[in-house]
């Protein structure tokens, strides 16, 4: 799988993340009251459903990038940092929207959803690795 994900890391991964990163900044900054309610279900799940997407686009393209060594050597760790980090910038963005707000909740269900996208990718990446040795 991964091998695939390399050969086409940029339709298949870099495009996908960078679409996936401006329509979530999009998203939080549609004003409060402007919120269609029908699409709304609960607010943490929203925040870790989201972050768990971007942990795993965030782990993959720095799993596959061949720039900085240190970052793909840790790949997992700075894709949970960086959605962290986004994250606790998004909180702080929502303060300057209407009907927005910054919660430190939120930025706790942002962590953790991108801890479980990381994690899930993370036992992903693990098993297609060692079938890819054994088979070689």
């Amino acid at each position: 799988m991964l091998s695939i994900l390399e050969k086409r890391k940029i339709l298949l991964i870099y495009v996908p993340l960078a679409v996936y990163w401006v329509i979530l900044l999009f998203l939080t900054s549609i004003p409060g009251p402007d919120i269609p309610q029908s699409i709304s279900f609960n607010d943490k799940l929203e925040h870790i459903s989201a972050f768990c997407i971007l942990g795993v686009l965030l782990m993959l393209a720095l799993k596959v990038q061949n720039r900085f060594p240190a970052l793909k050597l840790h790949y997992w760790l700075f894709a949970l940092f960086i959605s962290s980090f986004y994250g606790a910038l998004d909180e702080v963005h929502q303060l300057f929207i209407v009907g927005r707000s910054c919660d430190f909740l939120d930025w706790i269900a942002d962590t953790g959803g991108a801890l479980v996208g990381v994690l899930c990718m993370g036992l992903l990446i693990y098993f297609d690795e060692r079938s890819e040795t054994r088979i070689v």
